[in-house]
């Protein structure tokens, strides 16, 4: 009887020792796909996790928490990169948000207040004006705003998003893309805890 209960408790604990990308069969073209064609990374040495995202986007604006805890426990190996996806006039308009924010070096402000304005606030942020006065309220000057958010640096940013928004073949936001080459998503990793496991084991993958 002691022999049965002292296996049982084994079993037990290895189960409870494997990560939960562990605990499930992880195939490539169901969970996760292969680039046709891999995009360069911009962190050559380490396993670069880009997530692909829209302000307007509820399931991006749920994610974050677990990219957050994520990024609390990531790998050192590993550089994590935000980009905005851009496929209409409004997401590039909230793109320039993002880089603005970036280049003003304001996203504290600007970066999870704007995610909660639209997505719990139902804010309408669809002009550049709207936006104007967002970063104002936030404590940005008006002027140092201006002088960015329609700036060569800006749009170059825009135009390297638009671009990758293609490359990385997207069907929706938010989108995971570990090293330039495997791409996963809430649909094909069955919801946002399945991405963060999907993630890891590409991390895994990659890092072989």
């Amino acid at each position: 009887m002691w022999q049965l209960f002292r296996s049982s408790l084994i079993l037990i604990t290895l189960v409870s020792l494997l990560s939960p990308a562990m605990a499930r069969e992880l195939d490539e073209g169901i969970e996760y796909k292969r680039l046709k064609s891999p995009v360069p990374v911009q962190t050559p040495g380490k396993v670069e996790v880009v997530e692909m995202f829209w302000y307007g986007c509820p399931h991006c604006f749920h994610l974050e928490p677990d990219i957050k805890a994520w990024l609390d426990r990531k790998p050192d190996n590993v550089e994590f990169i935000r980009i905005p996806a851009v496929f209409r006039p409004v997401w590039e308009l909230h793109a320039k948000v993002y880089y603005t924010a970036e280049f003003l070096g304001v996203m504290d402000k600007i970066h999870e207040p704007f995610f909660h304005a639209l997505q719990v606030k139902k804010q309408i942020i669809t002009t550049p004006r709207a936006v104007r006065d967002f970063f104002v309220k936030h404590g940005v000057d008006g002027k140092e705003f201006d002088g960015v958010f329609n700036s060569f640096a800006v749009d170059a940013k825009i135009r390297r998003a638009k671009e990758l928004s293609r490359r990385y073949e997207l069907s929706g936001v938010p989108t995971l893309i570990v090293n330039g080459q495997y791409v996963t998503d809430g649909p094909m990793a069955g919801g946002r805890k399945g991405m963060m496991e999907v993630l890891d084991y590409l991390i895994k993958k990659s890092s072989k």
